[in-house]
C-alpha cells in the first residue's frame, strides 16, 4: 500500500511557529513530520532560507535545527549543485521496540495523553464533518478502508494515517499540528493492539464509521465515535502496559 499524504498536513508543517527563534521547536516540528511520513525518505527540503521564512525564525535557527536533525540520522547534506538537506526516513522499529516503549510509560501519562488525543481528534473530526471538501471524503474513505488486510506495524501505520486524513479535513493548521505532535508522542505505542486479534477489522469498522459521520455533516457524531475510538485505544494500550509490567 503507497502512503498518500495530505497536502494541508504538510502545509501545516511548514506554518509559522507561535515561538519563534527556539531551536527546540522547529526541531520537534521537522522530526513530527520526518517520522509520521509527512516528508518522505530522499525528499530534499527547502533552502534554510525558505524554511526560515515559511517558519517565520532566523537562518541560524534553521541552521541548529538541521544539525540537530542531522545527529539523529534523520537529515543528510550534500554538497554540490544539486546539494542541500535531504530526508532519512527511520526504519520501522518492531513491535518489541514499542513494546518496551509502553513498558516505560505510567499509566497515569498513558491516560493523559490518550484523553488529550482524544480530544484534539474528536474536535478535528467535528470540524472535517463541516469544512471537509469532495476530495478530502475520498481521502478519507480511502484512509478508511487501507486499514483492511493489515496487522502489527501496518495496522498501527494505517491508523496514524487515517487519523492524518481526518485533521487535514478540518482545514485547521493548529489543529493538524496539535495532532501530528500527539502521534509523534503517542507513537505507535497507542495502536500497539491495533493488528492483533481481529483489531485490524475492528479498526476497519470504527474508521468507516466516523467517515461516513464526516461524509454526512454530522460534527457531533464524528466527534463522539472518534472519542470511543481513541479512548478504547488507550484502554487496550493500558492492559497490554499492565501485563508488560506483570513480566
Amino acid at each position: 500500500m503507497g502512503e498518500r499524504v495530505p497536502h494541508r498536513a504538510r502545509s501545516a508543517m511548514f506554518a509559522p511557529l507561535d515561538q519563534t527563534g527556539r531551536v527546540e521547536a522547529v526541531t520537534r516540528r521537522l522530526v513530527d513530520a520526518i517520522t509520521l511520513g509527512l516528508l518522505a525518505d530522499e525528499e530534499q527540503l527547502p533552502s534554510e532560507a525558505e524554511l526560515a521564512g515559511q517558519l517565520g525564525v532566523s537562518t541560524v535557527t534553521i541552521r541548529e535545527a538541521l544539525m540537530a536533525l542531522r545527529q539523529q540520522g534523520l537529515v543528510e547534506t550534500r554538497r554540490g549543485r544539486s546539494g542541500g538537506s535531504f530526508v532519512r526516513a527511520p526504519r520501522d522499529h518492531g513491535g518489541e521496540f514499542w513494546r518496551e516503549r509502553l513498558r516505560e510509560v505510567s499509566l497515569g501519562e498513558l491516560r493523559d495523553l490518550g484523553d488529550h488525543y482524544a480530544a484534539i481528534a474528536g474536535a478535528a473530526a467535528r470540524l472535517a464533518a463541516e469544512r471537509s471538501s469532495p476530495e478530502d471524503l475520498e481521502r478519507l474513505e480511502q484512509a478508511a478502508d487501507d486499514v483492511r488486510g493489515t496487522s502489527g506495524n501496518g495496522t498501527a501505520r494505517a491508523e496514524r494515517q487515517f487519523h492524518l486524513e481526518v485533521a487535514a479535513a478540518a482545514q485547521s493548521s493548529r489543529l493538524t499540528q496539535q495532532e501530528v505532535q500527539l502521534q509523534g508522542e503517542l507513537g505507535a505505542v497507542l495502536w500497539l493492539s491495533a493488528g492483533c486479534g481481529g483489531g485490524a477489522d475492528r479498526s476497519h469498522s470504527e474508521h468507516r464509521a466516523i467517515a461516513e459521520a464526516i461524509a454526512r455533516a454530522d460534527g457531533p457524531l464524528a466527534r463522539t465515535l472518534t472519542e470511543k475510538h481513541i479512548l478504547a485505544a488507550v484502554d487496550r494500550a493500558a492492559e497490554v502496559h499492565l501485563e508488560l509490567t506483570r513480566q
